[in-house]
């Protein structure tokens, strides 16, 4: 494989490649069905969910007072008897207006509700101010359509998702079993002990906190036939064979190398820094994420990057604020994540020489700062491919909404 700048993707293209894994490995796995309230949450459906019936299924009153039809005038003959929401629906006639509690059917030709703090009563008779049509009603299907397409296959879902589901009339789902993940560090420091393992807690945490079960098998040296060995040997265990380290270009960085040997490497590095030297690779029998060994390259790879293919979600929401520092990058070829402090409206760049972490001065260094354990103390980070300025408004991408 040649290494040079021509190879590496942009972090776009890279995800696509992903997801394109991602939905080959989901399309044959097995399912399993699990209840509502009963861990639904991050799991991911196996098929789609269409509405099988209005949402509502009736017009319903969203407001304690009385329905009536807005052409009628007033004053109109109050019925008397009223409804609720346990009422079947009933019919009004001209003239007429019922007592309705919030959450009833509304009767036929009523085509609206008087709430109840504007009407008047006197002698049986209600009085009350000018509606338009619709006023304090729901109407039937204006919340879900009958065969309407709500939730595709393969999506993740979240805890909300269950008010929808259970209003489907749906009580459990279909999804697909977590993928089992093996998480092998490579390196003979590492191996040895005497460089700790930074990178494999946090891999770990970030692929469980996606849904999926993750495996820690230890640690393997920068041997190539060993290295070539393991993988192999766990690829005919494990759905997902996740290593950290040995990514590179270096003389012992044989990790792409054991891939290549094993299966098809669909890509290798990335424009994006820190954290560049990621691989995607198909085995025989798994899937192969091979993640740099710096611990802060290795996140930022991994929030951008590799969760995607865990998830399937490829948003990143961002939130405002202005610059403290001016900033320089090494060259435009390539995306900078630049971790920030936010406070308040501002946005530090931590590693930035005048916040509580100096690393550079003005250009950022993404070599030096991957390997700054401190650095994880920062609250986002800034993606750009252009310098910024002390002052500039920039969208920052807060670290909660992609772990």
């Amino acid at each position: 494989m040649e290494h040079n700048h021509d190879g590496m993707l942009r972090r776009g293209k890279a995800v696509e490649h992903m997801l394109t894994v991602r939905q080959t490995l989901l399309t044959d796995r097995s399912t399993e069905t699990v209840a509502l309230g009963e861990g639904i949450n991050g799991r991911v459906l196996a098929q789609r969910i269409d509405a099988e019936r209005d949402v509502p299924a009736f017009d319903y009153a969203t407001m304690d007072g009385y329905a009536l039809n807005t052409s009628d005038d007033y004053p109109l003959d109050i019925v008397d008897t009223g409804v609720f929401p346990e009422s079947e629906p009933l019919a009004l006639e001209e003239g007429q207006a019922i007592r309705t509690a919030t959450g009833a059917p509304i009767p036929e030709r009523a085509n609206a509700v008087l709430k109840k703090e504007a009407a008047t009563i006197e002698d049986g008779r209600l009085d009350g101010v000018t509606l338009e049509p619709g006023t304090f009603i729901y109407e039937r299907a204006s919340n879900v359509t009958a065969g309407e397409t709500l939730f595709e296959a393969h999506e993740r879902l979240s805890a909300k998702d269950a008010t929808l589901l259970r209003d489907l009339g749906i009580e459990t789902v279909a999804v697909h079993k977590p993928l089992s993940v093996a998480l092998l560090a490579t390196g003979t420091e590492i191996h040895e002990d005497r460089i700790t393992d930074l990178d494999s807690p946090m891999v770990a945490e970030l692929v469980q906190s996606w849904g999926h079960k993750t495996t820690y098998v230890g640690t393997v040296p920068d041997e190539y036939d060993r290295i070539e060995a393991r993988i192999a040997e766990l690829s005919k265990a494990f759905d997902v064979v996740m290593t950290t380290g040995g990514t590179s270009v270096g003389e012992k960085d044989y990790v792409v190398r054991a891939l290549e040997s094993l299966g098809r490497v669909i890509f290798h590095r990335t424009r994006v820094r820190p954290g560049k030297p990621i691989a995607l690779a198909e085995l025989p029998n798994a899937t192969a994420i091979a993640v740099p060994g710096k611990p802060i390259g290795a996140h930022t790879i991994m929030t951008l990057i590799v969760r995607p293919f865990f998830t399937g979600e490829t948003t990143l929401p961002t939130v405002h604020a202005e610059m403290t520092d001016s900033v320089n990058i090494g060259s435009e070829d390539f995306e900078y994540a630049i971790p920030v402090l936010l406070s308040g409206e501002t946005a530090t760049p931590l590693g930035h020489v005048d916040s509580p972490l100096s690393i550079y001065e003005m250009t950022f260094d993404p070599s030096v700062l991957s390997a700054s354990t401190r650095a994880t103390r920062a609250d986002g980070f800034l993606i750009t491919n252009n310098s910024v300025k002390k002052g500039e408004i920039v969208p920052v991408v807060p670290y909660e909404v992609v772990e």
